[in-house]
């Protein structure tokens, strides 16, 4: 049988590729506030931001809403993710 990511179960995914987007957050806060203003810092700090919600709930007893929930995806992000990756790759 051929040895590769797919003897790990969907939540060991799950939890690198969240770890791969903490990391990635950081990196691209990190570049927002110390990189000098210009084409580099613009080209890895901007990214797409898709929102959903709000959602309403109606418990009968009980309503609230949640959201909106918003994702930051920018390049640093994403090299989190690759990052996250290829670490987990050479642990497991």
């Amino acid at each position: 049988m051929a040895q590769g990511s797919s003897k790990h179960r969907p939540g060991f995914h799950a939890l690198v590729l969240s770890i791969g987007f903490i990391v990635g957050g950081l990196l691209t806060q990190v570049a927002r506030r110390f990189l000098p203003a210009g084409a580099v810092k613009e080209f890895l700090t901007s990214g797409v931001t898709p929102s959903w919600g709000p959602l309403p709930i109606d418990l009968v007893i009980v309503k609230f809403a949640v959201g909106p929930i918003a994702l930051d995806v920018s390049l640093l992000s994403l090299l989190g993710v690759l990052i996250a990756y290829l670490i987990a790759r050479s642990l497991f």
